[in-house]
């Protein structure tokens, strides 16, 4: 038994094994075999959870019930409701099920109720991707006024309507708002999970001259990598259409040339240019001094991948894949560019002994990516970085 999930893990399997059970078929069917009453709740959420029409699976109902269940107090009602009806709590396996071991289940329904006790405010809305996984992407909405053309080209795969391009001049490329790659979930609260070709076309000619409201869903989490259930369906859209690029807001962002995609990460393909003592102070001053210095040394610069993760930074050889160098953010002392010349150049400076900074010696690594846009946006991830590992300092 999974300690994450005693209601789904420990359901037994139907007769021959052909239909998995999930936790949605139980619920469903407790409110007609449940003889305790006092239901009203559940059972609205029971049907709010069958009417969703951006789940089409038992899993993804079952998920969505539960984050509704989190958001109205009543999942500790709700197993109450399951221990009082025999029928169906006969599904779950007596031997390594909580619900079938009374040593457990008392603790485990005295965690329900002060969980229900607890305020949750899970978005119910964004719910499109729960058939796939627990792991929810950014959903934001796009709001724009009537226009004649809104510019965006679309692309419906695996039953979802993907932004492939955007028109140049068009209202949608102006906003800067939504991005190709991103999914449209809703058109003024018309969901189109599942849409047929050409549903959005319609949607959008019904509600000609009006004001519009897109509910979108992001390819790129909040850590910048790709919302990892995207990943298979994005490959395909760049294989069909070998021009489609990611976007970052507002440059395009290609899959190759100056990025990767890696375990559903974005990492970039940078050049490494060396690195040079400073001496014992790391402050960004050094850098004006130890960026001209590993380039007057004319090394022949190497083609690198540099992970830009949530508490470090790993750098690989693109082809070899070897390590060059690894430092967790507290190892970092400061990170920047010059603001002359060689732009796209970025450097940071790591301590040798950060245990002990009062004889410590710094060292300036400084590598070159694609752009002036690009080396920004990489020293505002690493700065970014110094904040979300504040606790490890």
């Amino acid at each position: 038994m999974s300690p994450k999930e005693p209601l789904l893990a420990t359901l037994k399997e139907t007769g021959l094994g052909l239909i998995k059970r999930d936790v949605w078929h139980w619920l469903e069917q407790l409110p007609q075999q449940d003889t305790c009453g006092r239901q009203s709740q559940f059972s609205v959420s029971v049907e709010t959870a069958a009417a969703c029409k951006k789940l089409l699976t038992a899993q993804g109902r079952g998920r969505f019930f539960l984050r509704l269940a989190l958001n109205r107090k009543i999942l500790g009602n709700v197993v109450q409701h399951l221990i009082h009806t025999p029928k169906l709590l006969e599904w779950y396996d007596p031997v390594i099920s909580v619900l079938g071991n009374e040593e457990f289940l008392e603790p485990f329904l005295s965690l329900l109720l002060v969980i229900s006790e607890m305020e949750f405010s899970l978005n119910t809305e964004n719910s499109s991707f729960l058939d796939e996984s627990w792991l929810l992407p950014v959903c934001e909405v796009y709001e724009t006024v009537p226009c004649r053309e809104l510019g965006m080209v679309l692309r419906y795969l695996g039953s979802r309507v993907f932004v492939l391009e955007l028109l140049e001049g068009s209202q949608a490329k102006v906003d800067k708002f939504v991005l190709p790659g991103d999914i449209i979930d809703e058109i003024n609260g018309v969901s189109l999970r599942n849409a047929s070709n050409g549903q959005a076309g319609i949607v959008l000619q019904r509600l000609k001259g009006k004001p519009l409201s897109f509910r979108l869903i992001r390819w790129r989490c909040g850590d910048g990598t790709v919302y990892r259930p995207m990943v298979k369906l994005l490959k395909a859209l760049q294989q069909e259409n070998p021009k489609f690029q990611l976007q970052c807001d507002p440059k395009p962002t290609p899959w190759t040339d100056t990025y990767c995609l890696q375990d559903g990460r974005i990492l970039y393909i940078l050049k490494y240019l060396g690195k040079v003592e400073v001496g014992m102070y790391g402050g960004k001053e050094v850098l004006e001094q130890g960026i001209p210095k590993v380039l007057e040394q004319r090394l022949p610069p190497k083609e690198v991948l540099l992970d830009v993760k949530e508490t470090q930074l790993i750098c690989t050889e693109h082809s070899s894949k070897k390590l060059m160098f690894r430092y967790h953010y507290p190892e970092i002392s400061c990170v920047g560019r010059l603001l002359r010349n060689y732009q796209a150049v970025f450097a940071f400076c790591v301590a040798d002994c950060p245990e002990t900074p009062e004889t410590s010696c710094f060292t300036c690594i400084v590598l070159q990516a694609s752009s002036t846009c690009e080396s920004d946006q990489i020293i505002s991830r690493i700065a970014s970085g110094f904040k979300h590992t504040e606790s490890f300092v």
